[in-house]
């Protein structure tokens, strides 16, 4: 199996052992490693984000880790950007890169590109959402495939969101949501990629959990917390919603004992952990899926 020339992407729940997997194949094929995780991606966030030990550094080269500042916006299209710049570089080295994570928005907009639509004004926004509220959503979809008969093929009315999504693009744009995104096309070929599922059995990956959350816990994420407070972030940004944050601001305040806190984390782990598996099931059935306790095989063939 010759993966050297290929752009290997690695995709998996939370604790699935994503990051020790990618670190193998890198040791084994000369590979360096990309984050593919929107909360990796900040300073701050060093032990609740589970990032890579400073050890895994030493032995194999990441990138796009700890890089950025929690108070500053990172979008997918910035990630995205700063992807393909790291592919190149790392191809240039004659290695191959190795990308891994559980944001599948990330994975989605590297293989079939990033859809450009432009903003729409807040004003528009709101009124179309009021109209939504006032006519119900039935009426609201008859409105919809009147303006945009395109949306009669993938949309149903109980979908509201992307309902009103695509109402307000055509509205703004005069241009289906959907033929935006049959234009957007990603810079790579499809061959490019060797696309990988860590398939974990559900049981195993909520033990995961409660392990990897003790020890998280246990090992700093309070002071992790603490740091982070000071900062004053604002609720709005996509740092402050990372899982633990607010559990440990409970604990800080005296609201909740510290085995509460712990309990809490893990259930909102297990939930993040489920909806990383129906993306896959949705948007990853041309992946390769493999068992962690094939992992051993896959390697020996490579």
């Amino acid at each position: 199996m010759d993966l050297k020339s290929k752009i290997i992407l690695i995709y998996g729940p939370t604790a699935s052992g994503k990051s020790k997997f990618a670190i193998k194949i890198a040791k084994k094929i000369n590979g360096e490693i990309v984050n593919a995780d929107s909360m990796q991606v900040y300073q701050e966030l060093k032990i609740l984000s589970a990032r890579p030990f400073r050890k895994d550094y030493e032995k194999i080269r990441h990138h796009l880790y700890g890089f950025h500042n929690v108070k500053k916006k990172f979008s997918t299209g910035d990630w995205l950007k700063l992807v393909k710049e790291k592919i190149l570089v790392i191809k240039k080295r004659k290695k191959t890169p190795i990308i891994v994570g559980g944001t599948g928005l990330y994975f989605k907009a590297l293989t079939d590109g990033l859809v450009d639509i432009p903003n729409i004004p807040i004003k528009l926004r709101e009124k179309i959402r009021s109209l939504h509220k006032k006519i119900g959503a039935k009426n609201f979809f008859l409105k919809l495939i009147k303006t945009d008969p395109l949306a009669k093929n993938f949309l149903k009315s109980s979908d509201t969101q992307r309902v009103i999504r695509a109402y307000e693009i055509k509205l703004f744009t005069n241009k289906s949501m959907f033929q935006f995104f049959k234009d957007t096309k990603s810079n790579f070929k499809k061959n490019d990629f060797y696309k990988i599922y860590i398939d974990y059995p559900r049981a195993d990956i909520i033990k995961r959990i409660a392990v990897r959350t003790e020890k998280i816990v246990k090992n700093g994420a309070i002071s992790e917390v603490k740091r982070f407070v000071k900062l004053r972030v604002p609720k709005s940004k996509t740092a402050s919603k990372a899982i633990g944050i607010t559990e440990i601001r409970e604990y800080l305040d005296k609201k909740t004992e510290l085995n509460q806190v712990i309990e809490r984390i893990s259930i909102k782990t297990r939930q993040y952990a489920k909806r990383q598996s129906t993306w896959a099931r949705g948007n990853m059935l041309d992946w390769i899926k493999i068992n962690p306790r094939d992992q051993k095989n896959f390697l020996k063939k490579i």
